[in-house]
């Protein structure tokens, strides 16, 4: 009865999550499959089954107070016993550290960090039953952070730690834990955290091959996995020679375009990123931020606001009449609702931008968030701050 491993994946709709849950079911393994993604995730689910294999798919987002119970109740009542946990849900909020906001910043460490420990705590009793394994997985990044992807780096220093930690107060319960260093990776991570891609395109492995050594993990329970041994090398090396490492990196603009919390996508990590354009000779602040104007003490202006986020309202086409129509003094905004309205059956990248555009909208005044994904607008367009 025991012989088939009951497998949690948390970000299995894309990357390696969803190459790892494949992986599992075609190992024998029953799968619970866990991402916010739902339409992806159905269709991960669907592969898995026509393949013959068992997957439970659950829709939620791992950050969620009640996810580590929403996802350890299924797995007690469906299959009493869970053998293996990996925690593959990540994603990047992309700007500059000091440019990142406490949203951005406190939810790359939910996401990576506090995420992954409290589903684990939740499913510990059945791990230490099981004499389970957890999975956590880092990024060449920890090493060798880069510009533009502020706290995620911090984030994933933080997750080999986390394992380090768990792995030595574990050993004696029978439980392992498992880190994984991924390497780069071919997924749509960059691209998700709206930052275009640099690097030999070839470099990059398919997230299948990642996936392929976790699954063999699982047999030999190691305490770290190097997917791709010579991409780790490489990071070490650049850990190393930090001076060669800098020089090799393009300085960085300080034009911020990050993600909201709301948009993070579950897409896993890869370690190919985009060099944003560089403009070396300008300070972190723009021009109108350092010029104490009398317009900068009556606030920014409804264009001045988007000013961050314009070139990617263009790049979707979103248009500034669209949202100076949703400011009306005293409504709410949510962000599905004004999706739809804009773009009828938007795409991830439209919810990114739409978000992002609100984001610069609650900076500058015109709006307060009152949810993850909903604001209260504060003044019309046309209005000036003077607080």
């Amino acid at each position: 009865m025991h012989d088939r491993k009951i497998v949690i994946v948390t970000g299995a709709s894309s990357g390696i999550g969803r190459a790892v849950t494949l992986e599992c079911v075609r190992k024998g393994f029953a799968v619970i499959a866990v991402s916010r993604d739902r339409a992806d995730l159905e269709r991960v689910a669907a592969e898995a089954q026509e393949d013959g294999g068992t997957c439970v798919p659950i829709v939620l987002d791992v950050t969620a107070p009640d996810a580590p119970s929403r996802i350890a109740a299924p797995a007690q009542t469906r299959f009493g016993r869970v053998d293996v946990v990996v925690h593959c849900a990540g994603a990047a909020t992309s700007g500059l550290l000091l440019d990142q906001s406490d949203d951005e910043i406190d939810g790359q460490w939910k996401l990576h960090v506090a995420a992954p420990l409290r589903i684990t705590r939740a499913l510990f009793p059945m791990l230490r039953e099981s004499h389970g394994q957890i999975f956590f997985i880092g990024s060449g990044l920890r090493r060798v952070p880069v510009p533009y992807y502020g706290a995620y780096c911090a984030a994933k220093a933080a997750v080999e730690t986390l394992a380090q930690q768990l792995r030595r107060e574990l050993l004696r319960t029978g439980v392992a834990v498992t880190f994984v260093d991924p390497g780069s990776v071919r997924t749509n991570f960059a691209r998700n955290a709206g930052i275009p891609a640099y690097g030999p395109s070839w470099v990059p492995v398919k997230p299948e091959v990642v996936a392929r050594a976790i699954v063999r993990a699982i047999e030999k329970r190691p305490w770290r996995v190097l997917a791709v041994p010579w991409h780790t090398l490489g990071a070490i090396l650049g850990e190393w020679f930090p001076g060669m490492t800098d020089r090799s990196l393009p300085p960085c603009h300080p034009e911020r375009s990050s993600h909201s919390d709301a948009e993070r996508t579950q897409s896993k990590d890869a370690d190919l990123i985009e060099a944003p354009t560089c403009h070396p000779e300008r300070s972190s602040l723009s021009d109108a931020e350092r010029t104490e104007s009398k317009d900068d003490m009556l606030g920014p202006s409804f264009e001045s606001a988007l000013e961050p986020v314009s070139r990617r309202m263009e790049r979707v086409k979103l248009p500034q009449s669209f949202l100076a129509e949703l400011l009306r003094q005293g409504e709410d905004v949510h962000l599905g609702d004004a999706a739809m309205r804009w773009a009828g059956m938007p795409n991830k990248n439209e919810r990114a931008a739409l978000a992002e555009a609100l984001d610069a909208l609650t900076a500058g005044g015109f709006l307060e968030r009152t949810g993850e994904e909903s604001w209260r607008v504060l003044r019309s367009a046309g209005e000036r701050s003077t607080a």
